[in-house]
């Protein structure tokens, strides 16, 4: 019995890594995330995180720091660099919040807010191409199944932030 206990032991460490879903996940993303960027990083000047937090301010208008790392699911200084680059280059600005003094709001300027509207309809496009190879069923399902790991995951960093 010990044997066969170290053998499921063995092959349990055996991470199967094309199959393990956070590495898939995180493939795919990075996949995706790479091939659309360099469209952003050639035509634009932008990265990656430069992007994502113009398309969150694009989107849900002005927030602060921390409420694009939330959006984002960056990380405070990966932000905080963005934001300074985009600030330099004047796609965004940052303002003192008018409620509490000690807090800024990070807003697209005009001109950010015309390269926004230039980098939606190629975003948008690249969604199109990718899904492209899904019936409707199955994106609807993929959806379904995206937010349902979406809030499994969020649930669980929850619980790790509170243990």
């Amino acid at each position: 019995m010990n044997a066969k206990n170290n053998k499921s032991k063995g092959s349990r460490s055996q991470l199967m890594l094309e199959q393990f879903l956070p590495y898939r996940l995180s493939i795919l993303s990075n996949t995706v995330s790479d091939t659309i960027a360099r469209e952003y990083r050639d035509l634009f000047g932008l990265s990656v995180p430069e992007w994502r937090v113009m398309a969150v301010l694009g989107r849900f208008g002005p927030l602060t720091a921390s409420e694009a790392c939330e959006r984002t699911a960056m990380d405070k200084v990966t932000v905080s660099r963005a934001a300074a680059r985009l600030i330099d280059r004047t796609m965004i600005k940052r303002e003192s919040d008018p409620q509490d003094r000690r807090r800024s709001i990070l807003k697209l300027t005009s001109r950010g807010t015309r390269t926004h509207q230039q980098i939606v309809p190629i975003a948008q496009d690249r969604e199109s191409e990718l899904a492209a190879v899904l019936t409707k069923s199955e994106r609807r399902d993929l959806d379904i199944l995206l937010a349902k790991l979406q809030r499994r995951a969020t649930e669980i960093a929850d619980q790790e932030r509170t243990a």
